[in-house]
């Protein structure tokens, strides 16, 4: 009977047996013991913004972060040029995957708008060129092409620049350095400390330049200092990588905005090209753009153009096809071509419109601040001059948002909230 009494006391201590996990339950844990370090990642900078805008339920919110064009009442456009482009390709065009490197007569057509229609580098066949996802994904495939043939080189990216240039050459394993662009304390170009770093760079380095419409700036050379700039890049033999993401969308003159990449063709430069026709054809979901690289002769085209096509492969197959047949149709098409340049123009009217009323905004409020920068800076940002406690004053007291760095994106301003956002910017900047 002890014995007995024993044992029982025994089996009251110990633990009841648990039943064994069941498969879910199983791989709940081995998930949670391999990805248990994982944090979130940092908020992208500029994609927070329109996170935090969404969410705010406040009626008189105002987001000029977001870096996409806004009609007059701050809606999203669709140009007339791409509406008839998709009414031709519905029903009528398959969607068959496009070969590795994209559109044939997309890159054609991409070609001729940055290195002109006449140009005797396409003519001599000398430019290797590959349909890309947008600027970004050009901006990446030229990266990982620069890591894999050209190891020991680094890039140097303008200080500032778009954040992502960073992350893309930081993902690539690309070594990074950087060179003077702004002043500060002129909101312009400080052409000077610009010059003494691309003599002071090693020679040969690749450089990363905004085309126009410097973003996040909005300051750009003038056509003198380009010449300048060019000269100095043939005296280093310095190779420039070209990001062109608003050719069009800056003056309103296709042309115009690509005079940068002309004067150091004209000047004997091999150039990389990253083209996107998210803003000037208000493609931004469709991932269209282009990667072009000016070799020495057809041959070394044909190479490089079959590596660009080696990259991309294990990285996402082929670019999306409905984006490069919307591109290809409207520059194709004589009549279509015409009503995108008078489209692209009246968008860079109405961002240059509202510069000018932003600017005579805040001098009727006699603000004793110099706001010229507004209308000496061009394309879709204007670079305020605010510094992130006053960008916090505007989010916080007025529901404005935009990026910390004061980054104004021109294409959030309207005739309906111009006043009442330079009423707020006149109100956080004011001295005490």
């Amino acid at each position: 009977m002890a014995a007995l009494s024993r044992a029982a006391s025994s089996a009251i201590r110990r633990p009841l047996l648990q039943a064994p996990p069941t498969l879910q339950q199983a791989r709940a844990m081995a998930a949670a013991s391999l990805f248990g370090h994982v944090e979130p990642a940092p908020k992208d900078p500029i994609l927070g913004v329109t996170e935090a805008f969404l969410a705010d339920p406040s009626p008189e919110k105002v987001n000029v972060g977001v870096g996409a064009y806004r009609d007059d009442n701050g809606r999203p456009v669709v140009l007339e040029c791409v509406r008839e482009a998709e009414r031709r390709i519905a029903g009528n065009l398959n969607m068959e995957y496009l070969p590795m490197g994209g559109s044939i007569k997309m890159i054609e057509e991409s070609l001729k708008l940055a290195y002109g229609e006449e140009s005797e580098f396409i003519k001599d066949k000398r430019i290797a060129a590959v349909q890309a996802l947008s600027g970004t994904g050009a901006c990446r495939l030229f990266a990982d092409f620069q890591k894999r043939f050209l190891p020991d080189s680094q890039i140097y990216i303008p200080t500032p620049t778009w954040s992502n240039h960073h992350n893309i050459w930081r993902d690539a394993q690309v070594p990074q350095n950087t060179f003077t662009y702004y002043h500060p304390e002129s909101r312009g170009l400080d052409f000077l400390g610009l010059m003494n770093d691309i003599k002071n760079a090693p020679d040969g380095s690749f450089f990363l330049l905004h085309a126009c419409a410097h973003n996040p700036t909005g300051v750009d050379p003038t056509e003198e200092q380009w010449r300048e700039i060019s000269h100095q890049f043939k005296v280093k033999k310095h190779f420039p990588f070209f990001d062109m993401a608003y050719q069009g969308f800056a003056s309103g003159d296709p042309e115009r905005d690509a005079k940068a990449i002309r004067i150091f063709l004209e000047d004997g430069h091999q150039i990389g090209c990253a083209q996107s026709y998210a803003k000037n054809m208000g493609l931004y979901g469709q991932r269209a753009g282009c990667l072009s690289i000016l070799c020495e002769d057809e041959m070394q085209a044909v190479a490089v153009k079959s590596q660009l096509q080696q990259i991309a492969r294990p990285m996402y197959s082929n670019p999306p096809v409905h984006g490069a047949l919307v591109v290809s149709i409207i520059l194709n098409d004589p009549e279509l071509k015409s009503l995108w340049l008078k489209e692209v123009k009246g968008m860079a009217d109405r961002i240059i419109g509202m510069r000018k009323a932003l600017k005579e905004n805040l001098e009727k409020l006699g603000s004793p601040l110099s706001w010229e920068h507004v209308t000496n800076q061009i394309g879709m940002f204007c670079y305020s001059g605010m510094t992130p406690e006053q960008v916090d004053r505007l989010t916080n007291e007025y529901h404005i948002y935009m990026t910390r760095n004061g980054r104004i994106s021109m294409a959030g301003v309207t005739t309906g909230n111009v006043a009442y956002l330079a009423n707020a910017i006149h109100d956080v900047t004011k001295p005490n």
